[in-house]
């Protein structure tokens, strides 16, 4: 089993198990994993990230109408199919925050978007892997307030790397 597969199987033995799991006692009862595109390497990506100003801070709404505060950390650019796409990276009290929806948003991915945290390298470049992109709480209960994915940062391009769609059995 590789890292990403032993990712995988703790990240499902802890939504089947943990009292911290998004899911529902009734969904854990019926629960047999998540679903993930395959491992695509050539979407753990290495950027350089071009950093906005100190202090650009915006207002990002969640799925419940709350608002939380972020700043806007850095844009890198990256090709996807041949296509290019820019991401923002965002940051707060917790880290770097990176939200995204793709074009397979609301059909193999969830709607609103799916989360990763990049990884700052010591020379200053960040890695971005897609395979761990996972969906927020919310998209596996509604009693769960998450942010939601700014307008700069739906992409036009598939991204079929991470987590699906959630489907309960």
């Amino acid at each position: 089993m590789n890292a990403l597969e032993q990712f995988r199987h703790h990240k499902d033995d802890f939504f089947r198990t943990d009292p911290h799991s998004p899911l529902t006692p009734e969904q854990k009862r019926n629960f047999a994993g998540l679903n993930y595109f395959p491992e695509n390497p050539e979407l753990d990506l290495i950027v350089e990230v071009e950093r906005f100003d100190k202090g650009d801070m915006v207002q990002i709404q969640t799925n419940t109408g709350d608002v939380q505060t972020y700043e806007r950390y850095g844009r890198f650019s990256f090709t996807i199919d041949g296509e290019e796409a820019e991401l923002t990276i965002y940051h707060n009290e917790f880290g770097l925050f990176l939200p995204f929806t793709d074009s397979l948003a609301g059909v193999e991915t969830y709607g609103a978007g799916r989360y990763l945290e990049p990884e700052e390298l010591p020379d200053d470049r960040f890695r971005v892997d897609f395979n761990l992109a996972y969906n927020p709480y919310c998209a596996y209960n509604p009693n769960w307030s998450c942010p939601l994915t700014p307008f700069e940062n739906r992409l036009k391009v598939p991204i079929r790397a991470g987590e699906k769609v959630f489907e309960e059995y």
